[in-house]
């Protein structure tokens, strides 16, 4: 009913619509459905899935490259024996699983380095964490959700390398079952040791990456400590000596989980052989790496559990 200006009332009629909105009656899936997907968008993210040709190239070239190496190694060590017979590859001190991170470490630190800000600079740059941080998915959900994501790429491109080594060297010797019966226990040495890799570099990228939402500045800076920590802390710790050097050496980011690969395979690399930090107590090299992995990762949570949509 409206009332018009002269006092008189006019009727109005209405037409309502059924436009077919219905509750809706699935399943409430709640949390764990935004984790896994955000996870799984992780991992589409850092392979670069469902993304151009460009985004593409960088993860297949580093996942190509190190699975390249292990089957270049696998080869080396095949030819010596069956040429010069069985042990020939040991005698010849040829790399193998030991080596091989020692060899590899500072392309699984870029690697990381640039692949990590991809999971979370372009969010906070683009406004989209705020989407993501809509109940009932938290940020705590969130940052663990890219964590596992990243981790999961680098667990996959630290170990297929190794088991490309493992397989290539069990099928060039002379006598194979011979072989995996004598060497079977490199693959849990391996595993372990690539998660100790892929553990640290994925919490550095990540806290990292936390800092800015340029992904090239995150990238280059950690590129950047990476490579240059290496000359800076060997010169300083020839200059300085004794004990002074020795942690001096420590600091070299790149032989920091190198350490602990020595331990788990008890052998020392070529890389590491020539660092005072070698010399000090296992325990020290095992703590200090917990420093450098456990404290990024702690911090990072810190950071992102302060964030509100």
């Amino acid at each position: 009913m409206t009332a018009r200006a002269d006092g008189q009332t006019v009727r109005q009629s209405g037409t309502v619509f059924d436009i077919g909105y219905q509750s809706y009656t699935g399943e409430r899936e709640g949390r764990d459905r935004s984790r896994r997907a955000v996870f799984k968008d992780g991992l589409r993210i850092a392979l670069g899935v469902g993304r151009g040709g460009r985004a593409k190239v960088l993860p297949w070239f580093f996942i190509g490259l190190l699975a390249l190496i292990g089957l270049i190694m696998a080869i080396v060590a095949g030819a010596a024996e069956r040429l010069g017979g069985p042990g020939s590859a040991e005698k010849l001190n040829l790399p193998s699983h030991s080596d091989f991170y020692s060899i590899a470490s500072i392309i699984l630190f870029v690697f990381a380095a640039l692949v990590g800000p991809e999971l979370l600079c372009r969010d906070r740059r683009e406004g989209t964490i705020n989407l993501y941080l809509v109940r009932p998915l938290t940020a705590t959900d969130y940052i663990f959700s890219r964590w596992f994501a990243l981790l999961g790429v680098m667990l996959a491109t630290a170990w297929l390398p190794q088991f490309i080594l493992f397989f290539g060297l069990t099928a060039g010797d002379p006598a194979p079952a011979v072989y995996f019966q004598k060497h079977w226990l490199d693959v849990p040495r391996f595993l372990v040791a690539g998660l100790v890799m892929a553990l640290y570099a994925t919490n550095l990228s990540l806290l990292t990456a936390s800092f800015t939402t340029r992904r090239a500045y995150a990238s280059v800076f950690l590129v950047g400590l990476f490579v240059i920590t290496s000359p800076f802390t060997a010169g300083m710790a020839q200059e300085m000596k004794g004990a002074a050097g020795q942690w001096m050496s420590a600091f070299n980011l790149t032989n920091i989980p190198v350490f602990v690969n020595d331990l788990i395979f008890g052998q020392v690399s070529e890389v590491t052989e020539d660092a005072p930090a070698r010399t000090l107590p296992a325990w020290v090299l095992v703590t200090w790496y917990l420093v450098w992995t456990a404290g990024p990762g702690a911090l990072l949570w810190w950071r992102y559990r302060r964030l509100t949509p």
